[in-house]
């Protein structure tokens, strides 16, 4: 796994062989961040990345310039991974342990980026569920862009602020906007 872009384009992180995750590939991920980089700017912005596993997508944000990057995942050794390796790389990420769900019930600030890549296992009804949750609950700023991962045969297109997907190969993002 590397960091494609920013501060630290290059860095090669290697997390433990052990942590229960599936790391976003650094092709789409490239290819994630080209789209965000032609819309937004990072400085100044504050990022929450949702199921983060091995942190990818928080180093990501973080290499770029985006000031303040919240990383959440119930695994106890994937939030120890991203403390160690943002310390190590001096990075402004905050890990917290916890499931998603609860993060996002008791959450009181609010993102420019959310991004999502909940597990394989996530049914329709659930994506559903997560989607309803962020926009509810205000947790993304006016002019924000909210991410989700997700399967090919999963479709999120029906669903309330959908606004564009991608599809690279394995994986597709799903854009939604307020």
């Amino acid at each position: 796994m590397r960091i494609i872009s920013g501060s630290l384009k290059g860095r090669r992180i290697s997390p433990p062989k052990n942590l229960p995750v599936r790391p976003t590939t650094d092709r789409a991920k490239e290819s994630l961040f080209n789209i965000l980089a032609h819309q937004y700017n990072f400085d100044d912005c504050a990022a929450l990345d949702l199921y983060a596993g091995t942190g990818s997508i928080s180093y990501e944000f973080a290499s770029r310039g985006v000031a303040a990057v919240t990383a959440v995942d119930q695994s106890a050794a994937c939030v120890r991974f991203i403390n160690e390796t943002s310390e190590r790389l001096d990075l402004s990420i905050t890990p917290v342990k916890s499931p998603v769900e609860k993060f996002l019930a008791y959450c009181g600030s609010t993102f420019h980026f959310i991004f999502a890549d909940p597990p394989y296992a996530f049914t329709s009804e659930q994506y559903k569920n997560l989607i309803t949750t962020i926009f509810d609950r205000a947790l993304l700023n006016k002019d924000g862009v909210f991410v989700v991962e997700h399967a090919p045969q999963i479709d999120l297109a029906t669903l309330p602020h959908f606004s564009a997907s991608r599809n690279y190969g394995g994986c597709v993002f799903s854009f939604f906007e307020k």
